[in-house]
């Protein structure tokens, strides 16, 4: 079967704006897992309610996944760390993009 790869962010509780992946979702809870404090054996239970799925992931990080059956704590942990590469280079790319907006 195939997995689907899920990402969320917090948005609420001291762990508030960190990353994780969606291991499973039941009874309006979602199972979450980092591979490094939260791993695929232990993953922290959180509310939906306070979680904001992450809807588009980059291309590289659903490849990363394909055809893989098993995820490992290791798989987890990098996906996660190439997608706060990933968004910080959006970032980088938006305020450059508005600095050169306020030159013209």
């Amino acid at each position: 079967s195939c997995m689907e790869v899920r990402f969320a962010k917090a948005k609420a509780g001291h762990d508030k704006n960190h990353i994780y992946m969606v291991k499973e979702e039941k009874d309006g809870f979602v199972f979450l897992i980092n591979g490094i404090t939260k791993c695929v054996t232990n993953p922290k239970k959180k509310a939906k309610k306070h979680v904001q799925m992450i809807k588009y992931l980059p291309k590289h990080i659903e490849t990363f996944f394909l055809g893989k059956t098993e995820i490992s704590d290791e798989m987890v942990a990098y996906a996660l760390k190439e997608y706060a590469i990933y968004t910080k280079q959006d970032q980088i790319i938006i305020e450059t993009e508005k600095n050169r907006n306020q030159e013209d």
